[in-house]
């Protein structure tokens, strides 16, 4: 037992480095965006959207150079669901989550879409390399699309994503963006050894690990920053950064592993995960048009009610419960 010990320090270790990490780097890129003239609105939709699936991003390319694919993709399907299932579940209990109608309009089918390409990628449990690339660069025109199309959001227009992030020097810009990214390949060394190597003691696979331990622990961020945000009444945007994420997710994280490392996967990747975050999707945009279709009959502000948040926390440990056998120790 004690050989555990060090791998399970790595892990902790290797996961806070990553908050860490994540936190300079986007600091930084903001303070280099922002002296470039670059608007708050395209800072906040892309340099911030990406900057936060950065600790992902990072294992997912750490994890395909070391032949551990299969963490890459658990990492990349766990995350989404614990954004849907635990962060926005657990920040709608905290306090409703008001819902914009354009995310009805916008952001939902783009990000059903992207999810049923990525089930097209998995169905037959290969991620190859062409594929893999031809999904990733649909990130180009969306990020076009979000950022030309949220200029009309006059609402957006005082996004206040970057408003904490005030690096006015660009010495200092650039210093902590290469601080972090530095933490960032560090800590995701640390992280995919601690999980590697936990996972070879209990002879459990790295899949589930990437599923499981690695999708929480980098969902961690966004869950704090979600409640705080709650707590504060300064939440608008929490569900719009959901949708953000797991587009990000699936296009970067994802994507970035098959092309570095094409891998073939269980057809448990397809059929029990893929169909969870599938379901998970469309549940989290069936709640949308609920919240919506409901509050305009009550001639009231549209929003994810507490009972909705327990729903979606129910649907995420109704999947760890599919998923339990497979997290047996051998």
């Amino acid at each position: 037992m004690s050989e555990l010990y060090m791998p399970i320090f790595a892990l902790i270790a290797g996961l806070i480095g990553l908050v860490w990490g994540a936190d300079k780097f986007v600091n930084g890129s903001v303070g280099v965006a922002k002296n470039l003239g670059i608007s708050s609105l395209v800072i906040g939709l892309t340099v911030v959207s990406i900057g936060t699936s950065a600790p992902e991003i990072i294992v997912s390319i750490n994890a395909a150079l070391k032949d551990s694919g299969g963490l890459a993709v658990g990492n990349a399907i766990g995350s989404n669901l614990a954004n849907i299932g635990l962060v926005l579940g657990v920040t709608a209990l905290v306090a409703p989550i008001p819902v914009k109608k354009y995310l009805l309009r916008e952001e939902s089918p783009i990000l059903i879409v992207v999810t049923a390409l990525a089930g097209l990628c998995l169905y037959d449990g290969q991620l190859d390399r062409f594929e893999s690339v031809m999904l990733g660069i649909l990130v180009l025109p969306i990020l076009i699309f979000m950022v030309k199309f949220k200029k009309n959001h006059q609402t957006l227009k005082k996004l206040s994503t970057t408003d904490g992030i005030e690096i006015t020097n660009i010495k200092l810009a650039v210093f902590w963006l290469s601080a972090g990214l530095l933490g960032l390949l560090v800590s995701a060394e640390i992280t995919v050894w601690g999980a590697k190597s936990i996972a070879s003691y209990f002879n459990v696979s790295d899949l589930i690990i990437g599923l499981t331990v690695i999708a929480i622990g980098t969902s961690l961020p966004e869950l704090a920053a979600s409640v705080m945000s709650a707590l504060r009444g300064h939440h608008d945007i929490a569900l719009g950064n959901i949708f953000g994420s797991n587009l990000f997710n699936i296009l970067l994280v994802m994507t970035t592993a098959g092309a570095i490392s094409p891998m073939t996967l269980p057809g448990s990747v397809f059929a029990r995960d893929y169909a969870a975050l599938a379901g998970m999707t469309i549940l989290m945009v069936g709640i949308v048009f609920i919240s919506l279709a409901q509050a305009e009959r009550q001639n009231k502000g549209p929003n994810i009610s507490r009972m909705f948040g327990v729903v979606l926390l129910l649907a995420y440990c109704g999947y760890y419960i599919i998923l339990w056998p497979s997290m047996a120790i051998t």
